[in-house]
């Protein structure tokens, strides 16, 4: 089992910046990749950034340049999301998301992001 706990969502102007972590506990050990997802009303759930346990990353194409992901120097298994120059159409619930190396993954409870133009 693990657990993923969120914070930092808000409300924010348009072309703002904001960060969100994660807090992984449990059985962080078994965690291959951790990823920021969300979810915009009437809209399917999406991927916003992915980070593997090398180090490698990928972005949805709506926020590369804007999204960074990252993990703590000194605990792999905390999880940020730095956002700048944010839009309208960023405006969701941020969940964050990790999966196991057998394939199972965890979801925290999501922390809303709203973006007033």
């Amino acid at each position: 089992q693990v657990q993923l706990v969120e914070s930092g969502g808000g409300l924010v102007q348009s072309g703002g910046s904001l960060r969100l972590s994660c807090v992984a506990s449990g059985s962080i050990f078994s965690i291959y990749s951790m990823a920021w997802y969300r979810q915009a009303p009437g809209k399917q759930r999406e991927l916003v950034a992915r980070i593997l346990s090398g180090g490698s990353t990928n972005y949805a194409d709506s926020v590369k340049e804007r999204f960074t992901i990252s993990r703590d120097s000194t605990n792999k298994y905390t999880l940020y999301l730095q956002m700048n120059s944010l839009k309208a159409e960023d405006t969701a619930v941020y969940y964050c998301n990790a999966g196991l190396h057998q394939g199972t993954e965890y979801w925290g409870k999501g922390t809303p992001i709203t973006v007033s133009s």
